[in-house]
């Protein structure tokens, strides 16, 4: 399989020629890009946008890559329909990387007062933002004692040549091999990586066991090796078919204001770890492409999280409660907040141990609702309908203050401390309850030919 961003965008485009737009009109950095994005999405459209015409620069840019659930899909080669279960499936299996030798981003290398951010076409998202930002970059680093390495999208934003502010805010690996480092009184070297295929992008947001690297996991997601390259100027190996990377070092005991920035919430945040990203070295591919995600609540910005999340609550849920049918992780709810589960149940109290397991999948999450199985939870009306008419507070309500959140949801404290809320909107198990209200298949079949030919 392919590895590389534009391999998969032309396949894409094949497939799919209307879901892929070159603009060539000469856009700004400041907003434009982000409202056009915004506008296609008003319509109710997601396509890969390639902007061909960038002013100040020759350098493209592209976005929009990870925008709708068809393109993962196709990244996945499964329809639609099947892309968390899929997801989900292909994370059982971990294969260890491959190094290449030559890659493609060593064709352009750039050190010490070469490497200049100005250089690449970094935008400024909303107004209001703190600055320019890059919101494609996949921070690369490996932990100091194991050298297991980790990947992950956090915010950086350009504060000069060769400086970015860095947020770590999530608290999962990338947090925890800095702090590792900070204790040793060392740096911690990193890379930023620019122009990825999708699956590399889906492979970072899994949660493999402490052992294992992200990398292992997105070569589960290929169903082959992930290949990867040493850098140039660190120690370090880094998706191999990166367009663009950025080497350098998050210092130690160093720690400057950060933001504000449009996040996936749908609110500009100043919160955040406030790390500083030292540039070392620029290497690049001679006609390199520059990859920009989205922000805000942007379907390029969140609509991997849900499908992610989806498949990793459905994981940890069917471990111990096989009658679990469904999860939607809706975008209404910003990718992370809510959980919708349904279940077909076979003892009583399953609903509520599914809130607490799903709760502590992932710590972002904070309202779980459960429905039964002839529930559709990728349909917010019908949740909403069994909510109003299958929960009683007094009894289906659970609860949770105190607990770790996120610091990007701004109903939390500043330390992102939150209160969790599970609900049970399932029929009382065992007990007589109202019929619903189902038409005849046979019936309802001959409306929809109907309806069809009308």
């Amino acid at each position: 399989m392919e590895q590389d961003l534009r391999s998969f965008i032309r396949e894409f485009e094949a497939e799919y020629p209307h879901d892929v737009v070159r603009a060539s009109e000469q856009v700004d950095l400041e907003y434009q890009m982000m409202a056009l994005a915004l506008e296609y999405e008003r319509r109710g459209r997601y396509p890969i946008i390639i902007f061909e015409n960038v002013r100040g620069h020759e350098i493209p840019v592209v976005c929009n890559v990870m925008a709708g659930r068809r393109t993962l899909a196709k990244a996945l080669e499964v329809q639609e329909s099947r892309l968390s279960e899929e997801y989900a499936h292909r994370l059982e299996n971990y294969i260890q990387p491959v190094v290449i030798e030559e890659p493609p981003f060593r064709q352009v290398v750039r050190v010490g007062g070469d490497a200049d951010l100005d250089q690449l076409p970094i935008p400024t998202y909303f107004p209001g933002d703190g600055g320019p930002y890059l919101t494609a970059g996949m921070l690369v680093a490996k932990h100091p004692d194991t050298g297991v390495v980790t990947e992950g999208y956090h915010r950086l934003q350009v504060k000069g040549a060769r400086k970015m502010g860095c947020s770590l805010h999530s608290r999962r690996r990338m947090f925890e091999y800095q702090r590792r480092y900070e204790e040793k009184g060392e740096d911690m070297p990193a890379a930023i990586c620019l122009g990825l295929h999708p699956l590399i992008g889906m492979g970072s947001l899994s949660y493999p066991p402490p052992g294992v690297s992200k990398y292992e996991a997105c070569g589960g997601l290929f169903r082959e090796p992930m290949q990867v390259a040493r850098c140039s100027v660190i120690d370090l190996e880094v998706p191999a078919w990166s367009e663009i990377v950025i080497e350098g070092r998050i210092l130690a005991k160093t720690r400057e204001p950060e933001g504000p920035f449009g996040e996936f919430t749908g609110y500009f945040s100043g919160r955040g770890t406030e790390h500083v990203f030292e540039v070392d070295a620029i290497s690049m591919r001679e006609d390199a492409w520059f990859q920009s995600i989205a922000s805000g609540r942007s379907a390029d910005h969140v609509s991997t999280l849900s499908a992610v999340r989806e498949a990793e609550v459905t994981r940890a849920l069917r471990r111990t409660i096989p009658g679990v049918t469904a999860v939607s992780i809706p975008t209404a709810g910003a990718s992370a907040f809510v959980a919708f589960v349904s279940l077909r149940q076979t003892r009583p109290g399953e609903a509520k141990h599914v809130i607490s397991i799903a709760l502590g999948v992932d710590h972002y999450i904070k309202l779980v609702v459960v429905v039964d199985d002839d529930v559709d939870v990728y349909d917010e009306g019908e949740v909403l309908w069994a909510m109003a008419t299958r929960f009683q507070a007094n009894l289906d309500l659970v609860v949770i203050e105190g607990s770790m959140g996120t610091v990007l949801d701004p109903s939390a404290d500043d330390a992102g401390i939150t209160s969790k809320m599970g609900i049970d909107a399932t029929r009382p198990f065992g007990q007589p309850f109202a019929d619903k209200l189902v038409m005849d298949e046979g019936v309802a079949e001959w409306a929809r030919r109907l309806v069809d030919g009308l």
